[in-house]
């Protein structure tokens, strides 16, 4: 089976999030699985070539394409995914990649994704490569469904090309001015009211997506659920609510190449459920490399995030400093975003400098510091489509705090509700009474530990990896072609 993965991100040469993550490992596991996967990515300026070993495909340069009325060229570079024979093709048009970001609030944002997709099509024509799915992630490929059934339905190598689509965040649904289609090299009959392109008067990439493909994915069976409704469905639940029968949710996976306790190069000491009391070293090195003072009865909370009040943070914002006055914990926060949340945790370390660490921005092997040594993971969110950290988390028998929806739902069994044999702690109402409630039933455990040895060995023996979510793909595959 043939497989072509279009999307605006993938690690290790470009990531903003989990969507990264996920066009990074997912394609690695579909290829184990016997198929022949390739890779489409915007060549950004900020992917080094050199340091990913890129090179220029000779055959595939000054290639012509339409935006509107104007004609651009675009070449195309050539990697692969580390650690795979995955080859990954880079659309490369300096014009609109080489920016500062990959993702901007420039006028022709529109004209940047289009160019991507149409270029995707066209990369495929020039291969002579005949996919049997084109898998689509998220709103920056969410015409490619509707091009190959509609301004490249001419071509036979398409003849029998189904399309998937995930949802990775219905959130983000690049919407535009309706002249934007014009740029689109799209049927302009399709858009009117209510019309496969228009949403609310905007010409929106998502609900083309999932208008046309022939499957719709996103990252968890919850969320899956939730986009349904009003309020989480951004205005497309109705859209989702008409194509139910084809919508499924598969939770993404973890890339155990990089997210490992037994084999992570980030962090002091190795260790896995079997001798789990390794673990400990990791927290004293934690504490150690942030220079606050060990001590293994108090326990270590961590957040890795951005810092939005999609994360849960206005929920976290009234509640904090109370929390740190009465509570003997330490504090690790890694992380950026809106200024009121960095202003936050600024003024926690300021009040709390013995408690209370906060670096802003993201750094690596931090991130692994903090998931290896920490001893609970706050998560708090608002929603969540799938998340990552909270089963990174897990697999380092961290237990994390988290709110009751998306992903987090489906991974995070909280102790009490499940007759005390959950791996974690959750909360349903978006309330902070709520929230600090739920630390306060942690800290409660925390003080056992036995008890809380056992949660921890709950949720290492978890398994989160890749291979199952893969084959949940491959049957839908198989399901679309027959």
């Amino acid at each position: 089976m043939k497989v072509a993965f279009a999307c605006s991100e993938c690690f290790p040469f470009v990531k903003t999030g989990g969507l990264g993550d996920v066009c990074g490992s997912l394609p690695k596991y579909i290829s184990d699985l016997g198929c022949d996967v390739k890779v489409f990515l915007p060549l950004y300026g900020g992917i080094q070539t050199l340091k990913h070993n890129l090179l220029l495909n000779e055959d595939l340069t000054d290639i012509p394409l339409m935006i509107g009325d104007v004609e651009y060229t675009f070449n195309v570079w050539e990697g692969k995914l580390p650690n795979s024979e995955v080859k990954v093709y880079f659309i490369d048009c300096p014009f609109y990649f080489h920016r500062e970001t990959p993702y901007t609030n420039d006028k022709d944002e529109d004209e940047r994704f289009i160019l991507f997709q149409q270029a995707v099509l066209i990369t495929i024509q020039y291969l002579k490569w005949s996919p049997d799915i084109i898998h689509c992630n998220d709103w920056q490929t969410g015409l490619i469904p509707a091009y190959i059934r509609t301004t490249y339905a001419w071509d036979k190598i398409f003849e029998n090309t189904k399309s998937i689509i995930s949802i990775h965040n219905i959130g983000f649904q690049g919407r535009f001015s309706p002249e934007s289609l014009y740029n689109a090299n799209l049927p302009i009959d399709k858009f009117y009211p209510f019309g496969p392109f228009e949403l609310n008067n905007s010409f929106c990439f998502l609900k083309s997506g999932i208008i046309y493909a022939d499957l719709i994915t996103t990252v968890s069976p919850t969320y899956a659920k939730e986009i349904q409704t009003e309020e989480f469905g951004a205005g497309l639940e109705g859209v989702l609510q008409l194509r139910a029968n084809d919508l499924y949710g598969i939770l993404n996976g973890i890339d155990l190449d990089v997210w490992n306790p037994l084999t992570d190069h980030f962090i002091k000491t190795n260790y896995s459920v079997e001798d789990i009391e390794n673990k400990e070293d990791n927290k004293k090195n934690l504490i150690n490399r942030i220079e606050f003072v060990y001590n293994k009865d108090i326990p270590v909370f961590g957040i890795i995030s951005r810092l939005t009040g999609q994360k849960g943070f206005d929920l976290l914002k009234p509640i904090l400093h109370h929390i740190l006055e009465n509570n003997d914990i330490q504090l690790v926060v890694l992380g950026s975003g809106e200024l009121q949340y960095e202003e936050l945790f600024k003024s926690a370390q300021y009040s709390f400098p013995e408690k209370v660490f906060f670096w802003s921005g993201y750094n690596t092997e931090l991130s692994h510091l903090i998931t290896a040594g920490a001893d609970i993971f706050l998560m708090p969110s608002h929603y969540e489509p799938c998340g990552l950290n909270q089963m990174y988390s897990l697999n380092y028998g961290t237990v994390p705090i988290v709110r009751d929806t998306g992903g987090l739902a489906d991974t995070v069994k909280d102790y009490h509700e499940h007759n005390e044999s959950g791996n974690g702690f959750s909360f349903k109402d978006y309330l902070p009474d709520a929230l600090e409630k739920t630390i306060q039933r942690a800290l409660y455990i925390y003080k056992d530990k036995k008890i809380w040895n056992e949660i921890m060995i709950r949720g290492m023996k978890e398994d989160f990896s890749w291979k199952h979510s893969a084959e949940k793909y491959l049957d839908l595959y198989k399901k679309i072609i027959n």
